[in-house]
């Protein structure tokens, strides 16, 4: 019995269906990474459900429970009451120069501009956001993100080691996205606030501090990652992946169609 060309049609994209799900599930999986929602005095946000937050003196370190993630990548967030030195332009033209690393074989670096501050809207809050390396830790990509509201300045940093910046990011992302200040405008003024740094600090003095001492050894020195192409060949590298998958896909849709 002759098949009609609509059955045909629609086998064969059902078919071609299959392929692209097959090809594309690794992204899928990855995207839909479970989440948990941590949340303070002044912020909240989501992040991957493996993660936990401990509060180190004035900081809150968020980092993975595995013992080997726990050393790739690290959350820390700060606050401090609003300053003379708390503005976006103060904030803007700190985060547009290279910063100052103590280096732990002596002497010091200065950290690489990967991507310049700009302005992001992040659920109705204004933040300035900017990527640096060799800036905290040496050969981590740092991404910084800070705010004002009322009268309380908000930094969050996330560092990763430059290997395994493309694991991370995407959660890093996911991260910055669920990012909401919901801090009262009497926060200040509340005993039971938590740890505040006060008007006369600099926001973020106290990140490197903060900084677990088991991180990652650094590649290579100062040089290792320092040019700022790192993320950018990582997004190359996976939309070059992608390409592959389709194309596998669609050799594996002809494939199937001539049968």
């Amino acid at each position: 019995m002759a098949v009609g060309y609509s059955s045909v049609n629609e086998r064969g994209n059902m078919r071609f269906l299959l392929f692209l799900f097959l090809g594309l599930s690794p992204i899928l999986f990855f995207q839909t990474t479970q989440a948990r929602t941590f949340k303070n005095a002044y912020i909240s946000f989501e992040m991957v459900d493996t993660w936990r937050c401990k509060l180190e003196q004035t900081e809150w370190v968020c980092r993975s429970e595995d013992p080997q993630e726990s050393k790739e990548a690290v959350i820390i967030l700060t606050a401090k009451e609003r300053g003379p030195t708390d503005s976006f332009p103060i904030y803007y033209d700190h985060m547009n120069k290279p910063m100052t690393l103590n280096l732990k074989t002596g002497g010091t670096g200065l950290s690489t501009i990967t991507i310049p501050p700009k302005e992001l809207a992040v659920n109705d809050q204004k933040w300035l956001d900017s990527l640096h390396v060799n800036s905290e830790v040496q050969s981590y990509y740092t991404r910084y993100l800070s705010t004002i509201k009322d009268d309380i300045a908000i930094l969050v940093t996330f560092s990763v080691h430059n290997k395994y910046y493309a694991k991370h990011s995407g959660n890093f992302m996911n991260t910055v996205k669920s990012l909401k200040v919901i801090a009262p405008k009497d926060l200040t003024s509340n005993p039971s606030a938590g740890p505040l740094h006060g008007a006369g600090e600099t926001l973020g003095s106290s990140i490197n501090g903060a900084m677990p001492s088991d991180l990652l050894a650094s590649d290579d020195g100062m040089e290792s990652g320092s040019n700022g192409k790192g993320p950018f060949d990582n997004k190359l590298f996976l939309g070059f992946i992608i390409v592959v998958l389709a194309i596998i896909g669609y050799v594996g849709f002809k494939m199937m169609s001539k049968k």
